[in-house]
Parts: C-alpha cells; sequence; structure tokens
C-alpha cells in the first residue's frame, strides 16, 4: 500500500468516526462550554472543518501561509455542514493528487515560534492527528454537557460491544 492510500484510509476511518461525534451534541447545545473562558462546542466542532480544508488546500497545490482562519459558522447546522463540505473537498483532493504531491515541501510550523518547510505529506497526517485530538477534546464535552460519547477506538459507556 503506498503512503497515499494509507492517509485515504485513514483518512476515512477518522473522518467518519468525527462525523458521528460532533453529530451527537444536540443543536441546543453549541454554545455548551465546560469551563469559563473555553470555546463553545460549535468553535471546537469548526476546527475540524479547517483542517480538513487545509488537507484539501495541501494536496491541491492552494496551500497559504499563514492561513486564512475563518470564523465559525453562527449555528451549529452550519458547523455540521462545513464539516461535510470540506470532507468532501479533502477526499477529492486526496483523490486526484499525485502520490509525488507528499514529498512536495510547503511552509508550517517545525518547532515552537519557528517556521521551515515540511512535506505535504508529514503535513496532512499532522492534521489527521490534530483532529483526532480535537476529537478527545469535543468528546469531553459530551459528557460533560450530558450526552451520549459514541464509541471512537472501543467501546464507550454509551456504546458498549458487548
Amino acid at each position: 500500500m503506498n503512503a497515499k492510500k494509507q492517509f485515504s484510509d485513514v483518512f476515512a476511518r477518522e473522518s467518519a468516526t468525527t462525523r458521528r461525534v460532533i453529530h451527537s451534541l444536540p443543536q441546543g447545545k453549541a454554545e455548551f462550554t465546560p469551563f469559563a473562558g473555553g470555546p463553545p462546542a460549535r468553535q471546537l466542532a469548526f476546527i475540524f472543518s479547517i483542517g480538513q480544508g487545509a488537507i484539501a488546500a495541501a494536496l491541491s497545490n492552494q496551500w497559504q501561509w499563514p492561513p486564512q482562519m475563518p470564523e465559525a459558522p453562527k449555528s451549529y447546522a452550519e458547523v455540521l455542514a462545513a464539516f461535510d463540505a470540506t470532507n468532501a473537498a479533502a477526499r477529492e483532493a486526496i483523490a486526484a493528487a499525485p502520490d509525488g504531491r507528499l514529498d512536495e515541501k510547503v511552509p508550517f510550523f517545525t518547532a515552537p515560534k519557528q517556521m521551515g518547510e515540511i512535506p505535504v505529506g508529514e503535513l496532512i497526517w499532522f492534521m489527521l492527528l490534530d483532529s483526532v485530538h480535537h476529537r478527545g477534546q469535543f468528546s469531553t464535552y459530551l459528557r460533560v454537557a450530558g450526552e451520549k460519547v459514541p464509541s471512537i477506538y472501543g467501546p464507550s459507556r454509551d456504546e458498549p460491544w458487548m
């Protein structure tokens, strides 16, 4: 299996799980935050769209640094729609990108407050793993908000496997 196929398979699996997780929050709790000063669930959920958009941009030679960070949509329905739209764009970019694109370099952080160039393949994995990190944050939001946490890498209290 080549590197692009491996990323494509993992991206499909992880983004499907993320979609289930963000769809577990009722629309009426979009502004929920478990601590003072924390981002509301709506903003946290929009981070997934930013990451997927970055994957699409990097693979389609449209990477821009520093990035233009869009504001989160005002409604949770729009956040969920943005997730689906950027997911489709990332999948299309993954399918269309030549294998060699993963070796091309783009500007990005190489250490705290330090810029450099990294391979696109490294960048897209960074973005995917960052989304996994934020999905963990979001699952905590779900639990504290009194909502059910779906299975992610195994059973959860709310989705036992046995």
